[in-house]
């Protein structure tokens, strides 16, 4: 199945993989407005539909996302308030829709080929995985333009090690895919030609699991990762405790000893 959008592409397979294509190339896949708007209601619905396991983030073009809409911002100077409010807003979809990534309990595949910068690297940093092409480009220019990117410093930093997230953040310096591969911003990188073949992959191997226990294990990853080391255990322990109560666990364990295929019924 696909459906246009004007700015967003979305397709859905039978193995339960939402695409969501960003296709604003007139503005290098900007994270405008209109753009958060989209992807914030698109990933709303996703949530709550029983029918998609995982969804992906892919872009048309060479710009997977340039970040905010430079003119946009410029444009809103012009307000009684200088554009306060405008700012206010825009930070705060912004921050909207990088959490409902790590909240929703799908997992988030981001699917680079090209430039992924400021906004848009917070976007890929956001995602669950990420895979890249050879060709893509990573960066956190704001400095270079005297604006520090605050809000991508969040999800950077908490994917690559400080030194690295300071590096990029402090010089707004390029690093291509091998660097972020070895950083940690992304998990590998692949040929342009085989990009989507390996994220379908990835992406159909996640969905044939059970649905209800990847939802707890992402959510339990995210959240003991802000507990100190006792507090983790005690949480997790009950995370599992809880999780081996239910069915697919159950099937899951005894289709492992049965040497069978687990039949999944998500709960």
């Amino acid at each position: 199945m696909k459906e246009h959008l004007k700015i967003l592409i979305k397709e859905k397979s039978e193995e339960g993989v939402l695409r969501l294509i960003m296709n604003n190339l007139d503005q290098r896949n900007a994270l405008s407005e209109s753009m958060m708007s989209i992807l914030i209601d698109e990933i709303k619905d996703a949530s709550s539909d029983q029918s998609i396991k995982v969804i992906v983030l892919a872009a048309n073009g060479n710009v997977f996302c340039s970040g905010h809409d430079l003119k946009e911002i410029t444009a809103a100077r012009e307000n009684d308030d200088s554009g306060e409010a405008y700012f206010k807003n825009l930070f705060d979809s912004c921050s909207l829709l990088m959490q409902l990534i790590v909240n929703t309990p799908k997992p988030f595949i981001a699917e680079v080929d090209g430039v992924a910068t400021a906004a848009g690297c917070q976007l890929v940093a956001s995602c669950d995985l990420a895979i890249a092409s050879h060709e893509s480009k990573f960066a956190t220019p704001g400095v270079n333009i005297g604006l520090f990117c605050s809000t991508p410093m969040v999800a950077l930093s908490r994917n690559v090690n400080k030194k690295n997230a300071m590096e990029m953040l402090l010089t707004g310096d390029f690093i291509n895919a091998e660097k972020a591969k070895e950083i940690g911003l992304i998990n590998n990188m692949v040929e342009k030609e085989e990009l989507t073949f390996e994220v379908n992959r990835l992406a159909e191997k996640i969905a044939s699991k059970s649905s209800m226990t990847v939802s707890i294990g992402k959510n339990a990853f995210y959240s003991q990762t802000e507990m100190d080391l006792s507090e983790a255990y005690k949480y997790t322990s009950k995370i599992m405790r809880d999780n081996l109560l239910k069915h697919d666990a159950k099937e899951g364990v005894n289709a492992f000893i049965e040497k069978r295929s687990p039949t999944w019924k998500d709960e």
